[in-house]
């Protein structure tokens, strides 16, 4: 009987361990996407914002289609969200926390720009990130606003 407790044991306790086989950081999307060298121009009225890239498909479909201008909706008095016509390629995954100029993907075709910091149970595939985000949540305010992303 002390046997075949030791084996339960060990059979619970190895299928305990393999079940965070795979779980590791090291393969989320959310933090391992590079930073690619290519970065972005964004307007915003008079305002102008540099954002660095991320080297992923979606950061990658997302430059092929500019220069783009586009009228983007308010949400949640902390991002402004922009629902393009046709899926892009995404890898989602939960980043636990926004922070303020964090460029994401919502679903497969809606683009987030955040503005506030806070935590989320979402999941998003990242595009890019707001380089000095000094004046952006003011630049962006409340409302709907237009916005131009293009190439630097």
């Amino acid at each position: 009987m002390k046997n075949i407790k030791r084996l339960f044991v060990a059979i619970v306790a190895l299928t305990f361990t393999l079940s965070f086989v795979g779980c590791s950081k090291d393969d989320d999307p959310i933090i391992n996407d590079p930073v690619s060298g290519d970065r972005l121009k964004i307007t915003v009225g008079s305002s102008v914002f540099s954002a660095s890239l991320y080297d992923n498909a979606t950061a990658s479909a997302f430059k092929a289609m500019l220069p783009l201008t586009m009228n983007m909706g308010e949400l949640n008095n902390n991002e402004k969200f922009y629902d393009f016509p046709n899926n892009l390629p995404s890898n989602a995954g939960n980043p636990g926390s926004i922070q303020n100029g964090d460029i994401m993907l919502y679903g497969s075709r809606t683009l987030v720009l955040f503005y506030k910091s806070f935590s989320t149970s979402y999941n998003y595939t990242r595009i890019g990130k707001v380089d000095n985000t000094s004046g952006y949540a003011a630049a962006l305010g409340s409302g709907t606003v237009n916005v131009k992303f293009e190439l630097e």
